[in-house]
């Protein structure tokens, strides 16, 4: 489960292992390099991300938020000199700690927001595009009164606390990081993305329509251009080629 075997391609074997050892990996023997391998998924993940920047904008796609002015809106914030500080709040909440490659992601990536429309393809705001905004920097700079996104997720922590207080049956608590697909789409939808906590393995479980290993997750969505849904040829060829495999 080192990070040789993970860079010379062995990347399938390396996830299925320490997804196996479980929370064994934060133990001081393995913790170091298993962070080593989470914080190169990232790095390569954030390799993917600024090219698929690049290249859908090439293509005359318009990052917008999702609602009926779609204004433009960046589509990626790298992470703030506060995004260490936010991995360490999270991993001592309740609810915590997140998983590694929650916190690599964090720190290293950044805040993702691929809603768009595509000159070419009408459906892409259908599509379920890559969104991902957990420092969530992008609306501190529209509050007219100080708030964090520490904030946000102690409210959010409280909702549930108070609905799995009415409720025996209720789901565990989930980090929300993204609105589902509906929503991205500018429609009434349903529970928001983001991640079951509390995980102390390696690589945790992203909460969408269909709940997956995280960085399953991304690799389906890299290999689709961005999306969830498939994109049209030869869109996907020419958003895809050369992108890194996690």
């Amino acid at each position: 489960m080192d990070l040789p075997e993970y860079r010379d391609g062995q990347r399938g074997l390396v996830w299925h292992e320490l997804r196996r050892m479980g929370e064994q990996v934060r133990e001081a023997e393995c913790l170091p390099q298993a962070r080593a391998v989470c914080d190169e998924m990232a790095r390569r993940a954030r390799h993917n991300v600024e090219t698929l920047v690049e290249r859908l904008t090439n293509q005359g796609f318009v990052f917008h938020d999702n609602n009926d002015d779609q204004t433009p809106r960046p589509a990626f914030i790298p992470p703030t000199s506060k995004a260490a500080d936010l991995v360490d709040w999270l991993d001592d909440q309740p609810y915590g700690p997140v998983p590694l490659t929650v916190a690599s992601w964090i720190r290293l990536v950044g805040d993702v927001w691929f809603v768009g429309t595509h000159p070419q393809w009408p459906q892409s705001t259908e599509a379920d595009p890559l969104v991902l905004e957990a420092e969530q920097s992008f609306y501190s700079s529209l509050l007219e009164e100080p708030s964090t996104v520490r904030d946000y997720y102690a409210d959010e922590y409280e909702s549930w606390q108070d609905w799995s207080d009415d409720d025996p049956q209720a789901d565990g608590f989930v980090l929300t990081v993204a609105p589902d697909r509906l929503h991205k789409a500018n429609t009434s939808g349903g529970s928001p993305y983001g991640f079951a906590l509390p995980d102390r393995g390696a690589d945790g479980l992203f909460a969408a329509e269909t709940t997956m290993p995280f960085v399953d997750y991304l690799n389906h969505v890299f290999a689709n251009g961005g999306f969830f849904d498939p994109v049209p040829e030869p869109l996907r060829a020419e958003l895809t080629t050369g992108l890194l495999e996690l």
